[in-house]
């Protein structure tokens, strides 16, 4: 088992930032992919954001690329996710996600076992 718990969310104006952090517990592995998806109210939940967590190969939306940036810290087992010029469209809950097997679909979310609880961020026009 593997317990995830986010952090960090809260209020921000739009053009602020927040810095997401995931901590990993129990079973981590190195051979791990730590995704970031949100989901807002009505609509499913979205990709945003993966990194290996052995090679620190991340995948980055299309969409919020340029703006969000996915790191790591081993030291700490956690995974970040820092996002930038934030928009009222980025309000959403944020969740983190684990798996050890997600191969290529790193991006589709029923590929992952693991999940946090959640984090709600909502940015005000």
């Amino acid at each position: 088992q593997v317990q995830l718990v986010e952090s960090g969310g809260g209020l921000v104006q739009a053009g602020g930032s927040l810095r997401l952090s995931c901590a990993a517990s129990g079973r981590t592995s190195r051979t791990y992919t730590m995704g970031w998806f949100r989901q807002a109210p009505g609509k499913d939940r979205a990709f945003l954001a993966a990194i290996r967590w052995s090679s620190g190969i991340t995948y980055v939306e299309n969409s919020v690329e340029g703006r969000f940036t996915i790191s790591r810290d081993n030291a700490k087992n956690t995974v970040y996710l820092q996002m930038n010029s934030l928009k009222p469209e980025d309000t959403a809950v944020y969740y983190c996600a684990a798996d050890v097997d997600v191969s290529s679909y790193y991006s589709v979310a029923s590929r992952y076992e693991y999940w946090g609880q959640g984090t709600q961020v909502t940015v005000s026009s």
